[in-house]
């Protein structure tokens, strides 16, 4: 039975090769023509600025790079955080991809000389899909002359912390009498030899490992000059949900430390007007980001609106504030409704950031960049 069901397969298969073999064969070639090309007349003004030397991008890593692991060669990309503009317009719009690799690095020293680590960018992806070729650089090596500013002041700091516990191992050690009785000749002399304490230990201290993490924010020179088109207005614009009767109207977006010192904090400036047929109260705000995560409001910042009731046919002008994981990413601001949980209304702080007034964003770009900091956290576990 199984000889003739092989023979019953093998049969059918050899059938069908044949036929195979005998069918026409179709040949054609794929032609690419201007009916297929994107058309690009909703996107650009048909202006072209130009992305000079010099000019500085900011971007936020995608992955961490990390001193201690990551090699000279390894690729990654970043996103650009802010909007390029010409004298004319946006050129590189936020959410551009940036294509780098590790070009240099460097271990940390002795002296407490940090590691460092330089990055190179040789294109970027718009979200339109172009791909711009350019040359970029970023570097966490800082100036010679700042490095040794910033060594010899961490150096004095430890000779001085040396002195003081050497002053008081002397005080112990030889009583207050002796000191007394050498008019203090013991103190100065147990400083002398904390200070030479001191010295040695900033001498063998060790600089810390570098790390980029995302969210990180870092700025890179461009080194070459590209020419690029101008957007409209328009075709740069989040897309945006609305509900009847509720206007919302958003005229400042800061960005704030919380207590804790973490560079994390959204503060809006928002004018309500509900001419809508339900009510609203600050607790059915919350920020959401482009990947649905949802950010409420926080207690540490500005709360005038976060407790308020917003009735049919009343109007509220105040701020509120949000802290949230990435302060790069785009936010909507969102009402919910109480009932169903599902969004009713959804603004988009990108948008209104283009409205934001040049004082505010200058502000918000000064913070970021005092806030960058590279340094790697040491781990307890090594220090056992």
């Amino acid at each position: 039975m199984k000889r003739i069901l092989s023979v019953l397969i093998i049969g059918a298969f050899l059938s069908n090769t044949i036929a195979l073999a005998a069918a026409p064969v179709f040949e054609g070639h794929a032609e690419y023509t201007d009916q297929y090309k994107q058309d690009t007349s909703d996107l650009f003004t048909g202006e072209v600025e130009h992305l000079e030397r010099k000019d500085i991008i900011n971007m936020t890593v995608s992955q961490v790079l990390d001193g201690s692991i990551n090699m000279e060669g390894d690729e990654f990309f970043a996103e650009v955080t802010n909007e390029v503009y010409g004298d004319k317009g946006v050129i590189i719009p936020k959410g551009t991809i940036a294509h780098g690799k590790i070009t240099h690095s460097g271990d940390p020293k002795n002296l407490g000389r940090s590691a460092w680590l330089e990055l190179g960018f040789d294109y970027l992806i718009t979200p339109d899909g172009r791909e711009i070729p350019i040359e970029g650089k970023m570097t966490t090596k800082l100036h010679p002359a700042v490095e040794t500013t910033k060594i010899i002041a961490q150096d004095v700091g430890y000779t001085m912390v040396g002195g003081a516990a050497g002053g008081f191992l002397a005080l112990n050690w030889l009583g207050l009498e002796a000191a007394i009785a050498s008019h203090g000749y013991t103190i100065a002399g147990g400083a002398a030899v904390g200070g030479v304490i001191g010295l040695g230990m900033a001498l063998i201290r060790k600089g810390n490992e570098v790390l980029i993490a995302p969210g990180d924010q870092i700025r890179v020179k461009i080194n070459t000059t590209v020419p690029l088109p101008v957007y409209k207005d328009t075709a740069l614009q989040q897309h945006e949900l609305f509900y009847p009767g509720l206007d919302i109207n958003i005229s400042n977006i800061e960005h704030e430390e919380d207590p804790f010192g973490e560079f994390n904090t959204i503060t809006i400036t928002v004018m309500l007007s509900n001419m809508s047929d339900k009510s609203f109260s600050g607790l059915d705000m919350a920020l959401v980001n482009d990947y649905n995560k949802v950010f409420r409001p926080s207690i540490f910042g500005d709360t005038k609106l976060m407790f308020m009731h917003l009735n049919p046919g009343e109007k509220k002008v105040g701020r509120i504030s949000f802290a949230v994981d990435n302060i790069d990413r785009s936010f909507w601001l969102t009402f919910f409704d109480r009932r169903s949980g599902s969004a009713i209304t959804k603004i988009s702080l990108d948008n209104a950031y283009r409205n934001v007034s040049d004082k505010t964003k200058k502000k918000n770009l000064k913070k970021r960049k005092q806030k960058t900091n590279f340094k790697k956290e040491a781990d307890l576990l090594d220090e056992i």
